[in-house]
């Protein structure tokens, strides 16, 4: 079954962010991960709300987890850390 990765943010440093995203698309599409949405429009009906929502869709949940322990996504997110606010969750869902 596919996964979706989910992404709620609030950026704190936009130049750090944006390093962040410069490396982090490319770690995401290594492991054969595609954006759904980025930082599109949202209408927030319950809990905390985040400026940007980002959503990508895996192939499988390991390989949406084994994207977020690569070498190469945990280098784009040394970028993040300090530079935003963020919830990160992988969902399976039916195909």
């Amino acid at each position: 079954m596919s996964a979706l990765w989910i992404a709620h943010v609030t950026v704190t440093d936009e130049d750090a962010y944006g390093q962040y995203a410069k490396l982090a698309g490319p770690a995401i599409a290594d492991h054969g991960g595609k954006f759904l949405a980025r930082g599109g429009r949202f209408v927030q009906l319950e809990g905390k709300e985040r400026p940007r929502n980002v959503v990508a869709r895996f192939p499988s949940l390991e390989e949406a987890v084994a994207c977020y322990n690569s070498p190469a996504y945990q280098e784009a997110l040394s970028h993040a850390k300090d530079a935003s606010e963020r919830e990160l969750m992988v969902v399976e869902i039916e195909d």
